[in-house]
């Protein structure tokens, strides 16, 4: 694995203009996800910074950028309620060491090379649990929308809070966030390819309160100190450790996911493909030096990197050329941000709360399917009223458990056994008359399709149907798989047979399957001259050793090929 992402300068015009064009965005973005979070504007602009820079210099993914996303903000904001309320001295500082453990987490997942399985979960608990931040998001809010702290006790507390909220609003400040909404959403889109509406809104409302409401007093972001951030001792409670080490589980995870499937997007725009491992242990080192010098957790942005695909960006030059502009802010114009209304920023975080919500597939969930909708319904609620990890964890085992049960569904079909020549299993013209000729004392009993172990019930109703009967063939040609559990209730098929008298013969044992029942010592239970590949032969010697052992005169059946 290379260590840093690849770099040319064959396409400098353009990631020049990509970099440039995703620090528009990104700056407005940043402050609003810094105030979101309760950390503050200068720690969203440093996680901006440093995750952006890191992530593209090491990341998997050369046109990924990476900064504070409203997912990301959802969970930070979580983590820095829950800690500052426990211990108000330490609180932000014990915040910014989960996200550098969340960093060491996507790291450990990337050297571990599990990227390929971070993604794998049913889109129902995606739409589910990225709905329900987007909700979250825009619940929270609503306290600074309308021109008030967000009270305490997160999206419980605000829904509760709401009453009050309504009754103390305070009109200007409502009238600048409506405005900042409507700028977003309005704004033609020929516009909108010149220049971020984001930032169209923030310097207007900027502009407005200083002059249209420069007597009143507007709530605004404050002084941000210009220079390099201090360096954050990773400082840990002893009675919040293990809170602190799930909140650090659940934010990695979470970026794993959020940055995962923007780098899908950005494949699909530049017919390219992303280095999934390498992309976590970016992410990782781009959150651990974030919340080393005090910045929030980040993760892939959808819009800056479709936009920088868009303006001409294809290496990671883009995203370094984007961080070193907003560096370039931070320390040369912070102070001109302290002036930001912080109900702009409201307003901004507020239309990104409802992007993040899955419109599309809210409206025409039911449609495609009634258990999937429901699936997705329960985790946008789990997500809002309970936790993300509850959320994810509950819906990916119920959606698994319905696949599951459906697979085994249609695999048990496929467990069949007979004992006369009918329709039940395409049979050739030989195997029809050896079945005809056992009058009823051979059984056939077909598996056929990946012997999962949903199917291990099947297998053993059908041999416990099994009355009457003298020998019986196990036909595994069309076998692919066998795992464990079907393979031990074949197991216990056979040696029941074997218990009971009855001659057993085995067909088409291959590749994994031979190997899993050696493994058990299956063979060990039957003659090795009784294993066979071909059906009709095992049938002809089952009928062969019955008359045999019957002492009945029988035809010449000719000598039998077996396999050893």
């Amino acid at each position: 694995m290379q260590l840093t992402n690849k770099i040319h300068f064959r396409n400098l015009r353009g990631d020049l203009f990509g970099g440039v064009t995703a620090a528009i965005i990104a700056l407005p973005m940043a402050l609003a996800f810094g105030v979101a979070s309760g950390a503050g504007a200068a720690a969203g602009l440093w996680g901006a910074v440093l995750v952006g820079f890191f992530a593209a210099l090491f990341g998997g993914t050369p046109t990924l950028i990476s900064e504070p996303t409203g997912p990301m903000t959802v969970v930070m904001t979580a983590v820095i309620a829950n800690l500052t309320a426990t211990n108000p001295d330490n609180g932000l500082a014990m915040a910014f060491t989960v996200v550098m453990m969340a960093g060491i987490f996507q790291i450990i997942f990337g050297a571990l090379r599990l990227g390929k399985y971070v993604t794998m979960m049913p889109y129902t608990v995606i739409s589910g649990f990225m709905s329900g931040i987007g909700i979250i998001l825009v619940v929270l809010q609503l306290a600074p929308f309308l021109g008030q702290a967000s009270p305490p006790g997160g999206v419980m507390g605000t829904l509760q809070s709401i009453p009050t909220l309504i009754a103390n609003i305070q009109p200007s400040e409502t009238l600048l966030a409506v405005m900042t909404v409507a700028i977003i959403w309005f704004m033609p889109l020929r516009f909108k390819r010149i220049v971020p509406p984001q930032l169209i809104a923030l310097i207007a409302g900027t502009v407005l309160s200083l002059t249209l409401f420069s007597g009143l007093d507007i709530r605004r972001i404050g002084e941000i100190t210009a220079g390099f951030p201090a360096m954050q001792i990773p400082t840990f409670s002893g009675d919040q450790l293990q809170l602190m080490f799930v909140d650090a589980a659940v934010l990695g995870m979470l970026g794993c996911i959020d940055a995962l499937l923007t780098s899908v997007i950005a494949d699909s725009l530049t017919r390219t493909e992303h280095d999934s491992n390498k992309e976590l242990i970016g992410q990782g080192l781009g959150n651990l030096m974030s919340g080393l010098f005090g910045g929030i957790a980040g993760a892939g942005a959808t819009m800056g990197t479709v936009v920088n695909i868009q303006t001409g960006g294809r290496t990671a030059l883009s995203g370094l050329t984007r961080a070193g502009i907003l560096l370039v802010v931070i320390l040369g114009a912070a102070n001109l941000a302290a002036m930001i209304p912080l109900a702009v920023l409201a307003g901004i975080a507020l239309k990104v709360g409802i992007d993040i919500i899955d419109w599309g597939f809210l409206k025409r969930a039911h449609q495609v399917s009634i258990k999937g909708a429901l699936i997705m319904y329960g985790v946008i609620l789990l997500t809002v009223l309970v936790d993300l990890i509850t959320a994810v964890g509950i819906g990916v085992f119920v959606a698994n458990a319905l696949t599951i049960d459906r697979m085994s569904m249609m695999h048990s079909e496929s467990v069949k056994t007979i004992t006369d020549a009918d329709d039940a299993i395409q049979l050739k013209p030989s195997e029809k008359r050896w079945l005809d000729e056992a009058n009823g004392r051979v059984l056939l009993f077909q598996l056929s399709g990946p012997m999962i172990f949903g199917v291990a019930k099947a297998i053993s109703r059908q041999h416990n149907a099994i009355q009457d009967c003298d020998a019986i063939v196990f036909d595994l040609s069309e076998v692919p798989h066998l795992g464990v559990t079907a393979s031990l209730t074949l197991e216990n098929a056979v040696k029941e047979a074997v218990d009971k008298g009855r001659h057993v013969f085995i067909v088409g044992a291959a590749g994994q399957t031979k190997h899993r029942l050696e493994k058990l010592k299956v063979f060990d239970l039957i003659p090795p001259q009784q294993l066979y590949m071909d059906r009709a032969e095992a049938l002809k010697d089952a009928v062969s050793m019955l008359f045999s052992t019957a002492n009945k005169q029988t035809p010449d059946l000719g000598a039998s090929t077996s396999m050893a």
